[in-house]
């Protein structure tokens, strides 16, 4: 293995990305960033380079400790990644999704204006607006 190697390759050979073409993707949308600074895919990664990945809203963060092109298996990419992610970005992963349901009458057709401002104003109180 070489010494240093592309960005996108090791996102995907880490499994960050389930292909590389979604490790390419994030890379050129600045969703990557290597020491702070955004990352274009061809970007070359040496040890001790720490590389923030934006996926969703978490955003995961990787010290590379080997260089690696070839895709490993999970058990064994921490031999080449160390996972600096903070629990509280993890915690993102399990947080709650809001529903909200209005009770309507079978038959009674689409809301009204009045009634759309009145289901907003609802949503704007549980939502901690005005």
């Amino acid at each position: 293995m070489a010494g240093t190697v592309r960005i996108d390759k090791y996102l995907w050979a880490i499994r960050a990305f389930k292909t590389r073409s979604e490790a390419t993707e994030a890379c050129s949308g600045g969703r990557v960033k290597v020491s702070g600074a955004n990352a274009k895919p061809s970007k070359a990664v040496a040890p001790g380079d720490e590389i923030q990945v934006r996926k969703g809203t978490v955003l995961y963060t990787y010290r590379v400790l080997k260089p690696l092109e070839n895709r490993v298996g999970a058990s064994v990419v921490s031999e080449y990644a160390e996972n600096l992610t903070p629990q509280s970005e993890l915690d993102k992963l399990r947080a709650p999704v809001e529903t909200f349901f209005v009770k309507r009458e079978r038959g009674s057709g689409r809301p009204t204006k009045k009634d759309r401002r009145e289901i907003e104003g609802m949503w704007d109180m549980l939502m901690g607006g005005e």
